[in-house]
């Protein structure tokens, strides 16, 4: 299971910095001459051009054979002006099998390279496309190239808009479907960045070297050469892309590179362990960049193994895609209901939009309840997107779902606001880390974090209470509670960093000091049987009934049943929450306040759109839309509500990124300051500028956060192309930890890139007087507040002046009426 830290660094645009594959390259010194290497040595580290083009020289040395006057003749063709006899020689030379320089040009994939995958899905003709692509494969092994894969990254990189990176990715999904059915699966983890699902991590596990060693061995640069392009670059793809591009022979002719192969390349890299591991690591990589097939290629093949794909599509735009793909399109044996083309380009605009919503629903519920593409997959190229989908690939012991989450207010009385007339439930939010319970009829138990990930052999002291703690006529269960630091003792609520120094794995119940309780607060699976479409009353009755409480260590959350009436008893609830260490409380509706929409037997309400759950606004019949008490993975809605003593005292926080520092003036010149601030576009995956902030930082966190970012160390790296600033900082920072930041107003800004489009397409946003409050140790960089939260508090405050300024001047307009 990954550290905390180490989350941070594998969530961040860059798994660990990119600089570190180039640093330290540039060559020493010499102190003294260097010994004379041995020819056989010399041999090992020339690139394929070069050790080609010695032993061809050799050769022809040997045989007396006139060498071409440049190196830009391509064999196998000959000079235009080479003697017929000569010409006869070479090619009877050849006959022989004698080694000779191959082109690297004209080695790509044209047929892959000219599919405009971002046309429309209502005019691409996939299966024109896959007929000529199958016939095209089938003279090189059978399997979808790699090349059309990186034909559609090419694409998606090409644009910002949304629309086309999901046309293009279903266009290219649409292909494989019919063309290549067994290579969907392996193109979805590649596009995704990743090879695994979060609960079965697997890290590729690549040190600084390796990379590098490649680009010298394979592509030929020495280690000036490297430094020279990363710096100029600042991307470890674009490197492989120029060193590509230069290299124009190569001493044999490169092997198409599959999708299907790449995948096992890195599965056989993940995999790879114990003595001769590296060596071996080495020699995939080395082999994937060799047999890449011109520089985008080589581009791509480098981003996936640095895991810096920078494509744009998340993994909610690779759910759409997939949803929309497997609509239009089915693999040929597969019988399944799809709809053509010419009948959903027919329809209105509403109307397609409606058929994609559902099944984009459908696809991203299942996601939620089975979070791992190696089912959601192969459930899609047998069924397609069909209710059946939430049957095969649903809720499953042992493999966590997608928690809910909660919506921020601002302070209680928007809350009640919110909940007006609705019966709801306030629990403390506890101060420490989400957990997720699984227990089988067999006995086994396993516990999941908020991120998905493997934490059972970080708690065994709460493996152990489960037989304690579930009632006789309990054999299964799923539920979910808070682990909180807790004095044995006294039952005082010990603070999250305390819990944070906790082992995180091989630890032994007798060695902890540490001491957890559990406190439980919702059951989304019994006996069997999901519980997401019962009320959040009917699953809180059951898990209070059927399981039983152990003072310190297993009991429930406290909580006070109120309506919006009830606002003074929420307060002292409210005050009793702060007082007690949390951080404040959550508010959640107990009840469907009305009629809830049709429910089937598979643990959710579908179609559930979030727009149909969190929306206030009164319907055309005056009604307004439910809030549903349903639990609803991995959505963030209004019938979960958190309000924090951080929100209650001022205004709204934003959780951001540092990205980048100066130098500092007067007593700060030994440290960073200001420190470069951005927010995460979710939808391009880049780091957008917001702000400066200065404010809120102690000496010693100064002098922490130097020590952290030295020059010259790892956590400093040449300036990313992931992140948007036009400034020119002292620094550039590897994005790795979240900082919680308070500000006094969000405005307009021609400086900072943050969300602009999305309120002005000519300006950004930023933020007046930011002041730094805390690092979020318990969030990842993708957890970090997006250009979207953003654009949303500024239309908030904008709503909230005129408001103000509604009720000045009526306050006017009665006083002048006064005076009259």
């Amino acid at each position: 299971m990954s550290s905390p830290a180490k989350k941070r660094k594998r969530d961040a645009p860059s798994t660990r910095s990119i600089a570190s594959f180039f640093q330290n390259q540039a060559p020493k010194k010499l102190e003294k001459p260097e010994p004379v290497a041995d020819p056989g040595d010399t041999e090992q580290h020339l690139s394929d051009e070069a050790l080609a083009r010695k032993l061809q020289a050799e050769w022809n040395n040997e045989q007396d054979v006139p060498q071409p006057e440049t190196v830009d003749e391509a064999e196998p063709a000959t000079a235009p002006d080479t003697p017929p006899e000569t010409d006869r020689e070479l090619k009877k030379a050849r006959s022989q099998g004698v080694l000779s320089l191959q082109s690297s040009a004209g080695t790509e994939d044209t047929l892959s390279l000219s599919i405009p995958f971002d046309q429309s899905p209502l005019v691409f003709d996939a299966s024109t496309y896959a007929a000529e692509l199958k016939a095209h494969w089938a003279t090189q092994g059978g399997n979808a190239s790699y090349a059309l894969l990186s034909r559609a990254f090419v694409l998606a990189n090409a644009t910002t808009s949304r629309i086309k990176i999901v046309d293009t990715l279903v266009n290219f999904l649409r292909v494989l479907i019919e063309g290549d059915p067994s290579s969907v699966l392996p193109a979805v983890w590649l596009a995704t960045n990743s090879i695994s699902p979060p609960y079965h991590e697997l890290e590729l596990g690549l040190g600084g070297s390796s990379i590098s060693k490649a680009f010298k061995k394979i592509y030929g640069l020495n280690s000036q050469g490297l430094k020279t392009l990363y710096d100029r670059l600042g991307d470890a793809g674009d490197v492989a892309f120029e060193a590509k591009k230069r290299q124009s022979f190569t001493l044999v002719k490169p092997k198409p590179l599959s999708i299907k192969g790449v995948y096992q390349s890195l599965m056989k890299i993940a995999m790879s362990k114990g003595s001769g591991s590296q060596e071996s690591k080495q020699r995939i990589v080395e082999k994937l960049l060799q047999d890449t097939r011109g520089a985008e290629e080589s581009r791509y093949i480098v981003r996936t193994l640095v895991q810096n794909l920078r494509i744009g599509a998340v993994k909610t735009t690779m759910l759409i895609a997939l949803a929309r793909a497997f609509s239009i399109s089915r693999p040929g044996d597969a019988s399944f209901a799809i709809r053509s083309q010419q009948e959903l380009a027919r329809l209105k605009k509403n109307e397609l939009a409606e058929i994609y919503n559902t099944a984009e629903e459908l696809v991203k519920a299942s996601y939620a309840r089975h979070p791992n593409y190696n089912d959601l997959c192969p459930c899609l190229l047998e069924v397609g997107v069909t209710e059946e989908l939430l049957l095969r690939c649903g809720l499953q012991l042992h493999v966590p779902l997608m928690p809910m989450l909660g919506s921020i207010t601002r302070d209680l009385s928007e809350m009640l606001t919110k909940l007006q007339g609705r019966d709801f439930t306030c629990e403390y939010k506890y101060d420490g880390q989400r957990a997720q319970v699984h227990c089988d009829d067999q006995g086994k138990v396993t516990i999941f974090s908020r991120h998905l990930e493997q934490m059972t052999e970080k708690y065994p002291d709460l493996v152990s209470l489960v037989p304690q703690i579930r009632g006789e006529s309990v054999s299964s269960f799923i539920l979910e509670g808070e682990v909180v630091a807790v004095d044995q003792d006294t039952g005082e609520l010990q603070a999250f960093q305390i819990l944070t120094n906790r082992a995180k794995k091989n630890v032994e119940i007798g060695a902890i000091k540490i001491n957890v309780c559990l406190f439980a607060f919702d059951l989304m699976y019994l006996n069997g049987t999901p519980l997401l479409d019962r009320s959040l009353r009917e699953r809180r009755g059951l898990l209070r009934s059927l399981f039983a409480e152990i003072p310190n260590r297993f009991t429930w959350v406290k909580s006070l049943d109120a309506t919006s009436a009830d606002s003074e008893a929420v307060l002292d609830f409210f005050k009793s929450a702060t007082d007690s260490k949390c951080e404040g409380i959550m508010v959640k509706v107990l009840d469907n306040a009305e009629s809830a929409l049709p429910s089937n037997d598979h643990g959710t309400t579908m179609p559930n759109t979030s727009t149909e759950a969190t929306s206030e606004k009164p319907s055309k019949g005056g009604r307004r839309k439910a809030l549903l008490s349903t639990y609803e993975p991995d959505k963030r809605l209004d019938s979960w509500l958190k309000v924090k003593k951080d929100y209650s005292a001022s205004s709204e926080t934003l959780d951001l990124i540092p990205v980048a520092a100066w130098h500092g003036n007067g007593r700060k010149a030994k440290w960073w300051s200001p420190i470069l601030l951005a927010v995460r576009n979710p939808e391009t995956g880049s780091l957008q500028a917001v702000t400066k902030c200065m404010s809120g930082l102690t000496d010693k966190f100064y002098q922490a956060n130097k020590d952290k970012y030295e020059e010259g160390g790892p956590n400093v790296i040449s300036r990313p192309s992931y992140v948007e600033y036009n400034g020119e900082p002292d620094v550039w920072f590897e994005p790795q930890e979240v900082w919680e930041t308070a500000f006094a107003d969000i405005t307009l800004s021609p400086t900072y890139p943050a969300a602009i489009g999305l309120v002005s397409d000519a300006r950004g946003l930023s933020l007046r007087f930011p002041r730094f409050l805390k690092v979020r140790d318990d969030k990842s960089i993708n957890e970090a507040s997006t250009s979207d939260y953003l654009a949303l508090l500024y239309r908030k405050q904008s709503e909230r002046a005129q408001a103000e300024a509604a009720v000045n001047a009526d306050q006017i307009a009665d006083l002048e009426d006064q005076e009259q």
